[in-house]
Parts: C-alpha cells; sequence; structure tokens
C-alpha cells in the first residue's frame, strides 16, 4: 500500500494568453498587491462613475441605475452623495491604504453626515476630527 505524500508550496494558476487553457506556475501570482481596497474607496469610485454615466446621458438618472443595479434608488443615492464632498477628501478616501487584515477603518454611515455640509472648509474639520476619532 502507497504512502499519501503532502507538498507543501505556493502555487498560482496563470493563463498564457486570451482564452488559453490554464497553468500551474510555482511561488505567488506575479504583480499581486496584499490587501484589499477599502469598501469606502469602492464607493467613492462608484459614486464617480454613476455622476459622470449621469452627466454625459449614458444613464438617463439614477433610478435606471438604480434598476440597472438591481439596488433601491436610495441606495443610489447614498453612494451618490459622496459626490458632494470637498475634492480633499474624495482625493483622501480614493487613496486609503489597502487592508491588510481585520475591519473596515472607515463606513459609509461615517461619511452621509459630512457630505451633507455644504460648506467644504465645515466638511474638511468634520473629516479631520473623524480620521483622528480612535477605532
Amino acid at each position: 500500500m502507497s504512502t499519501p505524500v503532502t507538498v507543501g508550496g505556493t502555487i498560482h494558476f496563470g493563463r498564457t494568453g486570451r482564452g488559453a487553457r490554464k497553468v500551474i506556475r510555482e511561488g505567488p501570482a506575479p504583480n499581486s498587491v496584499p490587501g484589499r481596497i477599502p469598501r469606502v474607496a469602492r464607493l467613492m469610485a462608484l459614486a464617480i462613475r454613476i455622476e459622470g454615466l449621469v452627466r454625459t446621458g449614458q444613464v438617463r438618472d439614477y433610478a435606471e441605475v438604480a434598476r440597472l443595479g438591481h439596488v433601491t434608488r436610495a441606495r443610489v443615492s447614498q453612494i451618490v452623495s459622496l459626490v458632494n464632498l470637498a475634492p480633499v477628501i474624495q482625493e483622501a478616501i480614493l487613496d486609503l491604504p489597502r487592508i491588510e487584515a481585520g475591519d473596515e477603518p472607515l463606513a459609509l454611515r461615517d461619511l452621509l453626515p459630512i457630505a451633507m455640509e455644504p460648506d467644504w472648509s465645515r466638511q474638511i474639520r468634520a473629516w479631520k476630527s473623524l480620521r483622528k476619532a480612535p477605532d
């Protein structure tokens, strides 16, 4: 009877070309960046994208975006409200570091009250206060 053998190591499945079959390669995947992009950064990018689609007429309105995305109009409104943030805050959100492990450091619910404030200088003060707050 044969003895089971255990092999350890890191491999990844890559493709040799477009539509080509998968190939097993030794080692980690090339250009792999550890961690994940924070959810609020992804939502900020989505808000900018949706606003652009509506502005250019590629979609009629936010209700159409909601139908296409299978979400409520209220959810789309929440996400798109992020474009009301001061540009420096938007940039800071998009530049948040990747999350290696654990919970998200910032949530959409933290940003919505700031986005409701029409004065950018007050928004920036609230943003700085939020970033200093302990988790």
